[in-house]
């Protein structure tokens, strides 16, 4: 039967595979070879169809050698991790943003300046930005898909003042659209802000009904953001901000959610923005679930949390479980999972990194944008 399959049916088959599993499924035979081939190219690496939960890819937050340059994924329908290496890039990178669905905005980090790159490290693509038109140390970065194509947004930083007057903020937005792939200068910020967003922001950005957000580090937290049609910025306070030893923003149903843990509270909170800028309280993580991702031990202000539309996870180090807050598709119920860390692939021992974790749905399509 499956060798009388026409190859768009083949295709569609296909097209419901995992990556690990589409790829065992090219090796087969050359009719499916060639239709596996068939669908990679009649799809985009930018977005894809969603089929299943996305995956979690974490790289190590330190360079450890460019022989060993690897990021690590963990497909959640299998829940098996796999290693990727990373020895197509020209330099290792630090993570920055996602880019869509399928892409990550990564940091060259032989530079002393931020200079971008768009890498999948799926496919094994990659692409340097163009230089942008301020040099800029530490700035804030934010992404904006538009379908087919993204921007990326760069505010504050420090650069050089004129006739060597040393390093100074830097009151400028700046932004990169791969429609034209050059940056230019929209214009300036508040020199508050871009001291803020410079000195306080580690975490990426997250962009929500028209307006794209970051939120300071510095306890108390606060949620800064700019409103791409009016130009103009805002500040949003923090339920709970000067007792959360973490916070971070993610995107959950189209809206700006806050995932938070507090100093003495076993329970991270899960609140969303809604009308009036007023804060909601949507879930808490259950308590079991606190004392597996720490052990009986530690505190908030060492986890991370990264979040997408359909997932949210909370994590710490590449061997460390993590716990997801996940929507179940069969019922459109949102549900708590505990996920092992990454231990060992294949048999063999990895060590426990500090990484920072993006979520993906992989992608093996060549895309037009590299």
């Amino acid at each position: 039967m499956w060798s009388d399959l026409p190859f768009d049916l083949l295709a569609t088959v296909f097209s419901n595979l995992s990556p690990d599993s589409l790829a065992c499924a090219r090796s087969a035979c050359r009719r499916w070879h060639k239709s596996a081939k068939a669908f990679l190219f009649s799809t985009t690496s930018l977005v894809v169809s969603r089929h299943g939960p996305p995956w979690f890819v974490a790289m190590p937050t330190r360079s450890h050698g460019r022989g060993r340059l690897c990021c690590y994924a963990h497909n959640p329908i299998l829940d098996n991790w796999h290693a990727l290496s990373l020895d197509f890039l020209p330099h290792p990178v630090r993570l920055v943003s996602p880019i869509g669905s399928s892409l990550i905005l990564v940091r060259p980090t032989n530079f002393t300046f931020l200079q971008l790159a768009i890498c999948n490290p799926f496919s094994r693509q990659f692409r340097q930005l163009p230089l942008l038109n301020i040099t800029r140390t530490n700035p804030a970065v934010g992404v904006l898909v538009r379908f087919p194509f993204f921007i990326v947004y760069v505010a504050g930083g420090m650069s050089e003042a004129p006739r060597g007057g040393g390093a100074t903020y830097e009151p400028t937005l700046e932004i990169y659209d791969s429609r034209i792939d050059r940056w230019r200068i929209v214009g300036p910020m508040p020199v508050e802000f871009a001291v803020r967003l410079t000195v306080w922001t580690p975490s990426e950005s997250v962009f929500s009904k028209g307006v794209l957000y970051w939120i300071t580090s510095a306890r108390a937290f606060t949620v800064m953001g700019y409103d791409i049609c009016t130009n103009t910025w805002r500040e949003l306070n923090v339920p709970m901000a000067d007792r959360l030893e973490f916070a971070t923003l993610v995107r959950r149903n189209g809206a700006l959610t806050l995932v938070g843990g507090a100093s003495g509270e076993i329970n991270a909170c899960i609140w969303e923005l809604g009308d009036g800028d007023k804060w909601r309280l949507v879930e808490k993580m259950p308590g079991e679930f606190e004392r597996r991702l720490f052990g009986g031990k530690g505190c908030w202000g060492s986890t991370k949390c990264v979040g997408s539309d359909g997932a949210i996870y909370l994590y710490r180090e590449l061997g460390s479980g993590m716990v997801v807050w996940r929507e179940v598709v069969e019922n459109g119920v949102w549900k708590w999972f505990w996920v092992d860390g990454c231990s060992s692939i294949g048999g063999k021992q990895v060590q426990s990194l500090p990484v920072k974790g993006v979520l993906l749905h992989p992608n093996l399509a060549p895309s037009c944008i590299f």
